[in-house]
């Protein structure tokens, strides 16, 4: 109480704590206090540094100078170089976006001119051509667009029925992939560098199926009446069935693609003919059935076709090997192939315009001249009996393996169950017994070998 009466009269002044010796805290005893981070976004710090900073001068080192404005005036706060990114994306987008427009328009008009020049031709053999479904009544009037379906970007698919001997016919055009130069520049250069890889290519494959005396079963019907009045229908109309062969005008180019890819035609023999040129050749499984399909018109057909012409396969047999004996059921075919002329005008189909018309009357040469000789016929069907037992004596091994893995199975699980009832001593000793018998068995197979 004193010494503060002192202190309030100029008496004696209070004495200073003495600073602590402590070594631990030295580091600190000299740091300055800290100070607020410089944000010149803030609104506490955009007064002073608008008053401390005039509007020429430059902010100090380490403060980041961002103008502040509006929202929506971007112009103000970027440059041209915070784009360089975009500059090089966004063109080459639009360049693949364009490339697969211009792609796509091509393919398809590149389509509408091949159904243009064929379609008078299906017409004269079929009473029904195109997709949609259309009678005499609504008729295309010129539109071709009802004719030609697109499957996808590079794939157009059309339809024909109503003809005798025939069933219906299927046919594709299988363009370039134009609307992905990508994919396209890497198929062909695979193409060019390994054999087994074939090249893109434009084609057109053309398929019939024959009748072959099956009128009753395949051709539809709309009401009981009609299916009342099937068999009287059909009736009066000649046999459409023919004899089962294989049978292939080829060009000698894709001959060896054609025999790794189809099943079919690796049971013919391949055999140059006189009358067909020299870049053509014959597959056949008999001489005599060669002599008997190959006719004058046919020939000259496969000469005007030149390079376009790829095969024409009369065949009954599936493309792909059968693994069992119902995937190796008779279908008689006739399959057509033709290359693309690269113009898109109507006249470059002209040298193919007869292959193409020979092809859709083969089912009446069909029906008409293929009955062959007793010993032709044997022999033909003799191939097939050959592939059919093997089919059988695969589809029996494989069943008898099935049999085979069901009876270890199931006397595994009986091993298994005795050996869990046993002791430890008894499963010792049964399991030294069965590794004995393993080792005897092994010994006797050893000296049968020997």
């Amino acid at each position: 109480m004193g010494d503060f009466i002192k202190s309030l009269f100029g008496g004696q002044k209070p004495v200073a704590p003495e600073p602590s010796t402590d070594d631990d805290f030295a580091d600190f005893a000299s740091a300055p206090s800290p100070s607020p981070i410089y944000n010149p976004l803030s609104d506490s710090n955009t007064a002073a540094t608008a008053a401390s900073f005039p509007e020429h001068e430059a902010l100090p080192t380490g403060a980041a100078q961002i103008p502040y404005t509006k929202w929506y005036r971007v112009w103000e706060r970027t440059s041209p170089r915070d784009f360089y990114a975009e500059a090089v994306i966004i063109p080459f987008i639009l360049v693949l976006a364009l490339v697969h427009v211009w792609g796509r328009k091509t393919n398809k008009r590149k389509a509408g001119v091949w159904i243009a020049a064929h379609a008078p031709a299906l017409e004269r053999e079929f009473a029904s051509v195109g997709v949609e479904k259309r009678t005499e009544s609504t008729d295309h009037g010129g539109d071709l667009s009802g004719l030609l379906k697109e499957k996808s970007a590079q794939e157009f698919v059309t339809y024909a029925t109503g003809r005798q001997n025939v069933a219906f016919v299927d046919l594709k055009v299988k363009l370039l992939k134009r609307y992905n130069p990508i994919t396209l520049v890497i198929e062909t250069a695979l193409g060019f560098l390994f054999e087994t890889i074939r090249q893109p290519k434009e084609v057109m494959e053309a398929t019939i199926h024959a009748f072959d005396g099956k009128e009753k079963d395949l051709v539809p019907v709309k009401s009981k009446a009609e299916l009342d009045a099937k068999d009287s229908r059909f009736k009066g109309l000649p046999n459409s069935g023919y004899d089962a062969c294989v049978w292939a005008v080829v060009h000698k180019e894709q001959m060896k693609g054609l025999r790794d890819e189809r099943y079919d035609v690796s049971l013919t023999a391949t055999k140059d003919h006189k009358n067909l040129p020299q870049w053509a050749s014959v597959m056949s499984e008999s001489a005599e059935v060669t002599e008997t399909l190959l006719t004058k018109d046919l020939v000259e057909a496969v000469e005007k076709a030149g390079d376009a012409f790829e095969y024409l396969i009369v065949t009954d047999q599936p493309i792909d090997k059968p693994a069992k004996l119902n995937e190796a059921t008779p279908r008689k075919r006739v399959i057509l192939s033709l290359r693309l002329p690269s113009s898109t005008h109507p006249s470059a189909y002209e040298p193919t315009m007869p292959i193409f018309e020979y092809f859709l009357k083969m089912p009446d040469t069909l029906v008409a001249v293929a009955h062959f000789r007793g010993e032709v016929t044997r022999k033909i069907r003799a191939t097939r009996e050959e592939e059919s037992r093997k089919l059988k004596k695969a589809d029996e091994d494989e069943k008898a393996e099935e049999r085979r893995l069901e009876a270890e199975k199931k006397k595994k699980e009986i091993r298994d169950t005795r050996l869990k009832g046993l002791s430890a001593e008894e499963q010792r000793k049964f399991l030294e017994r069965e590794r004995e018998k393993g080792q005897k068995k092994q010994e006797k197979k050893m000296s049968r070998k020997a």
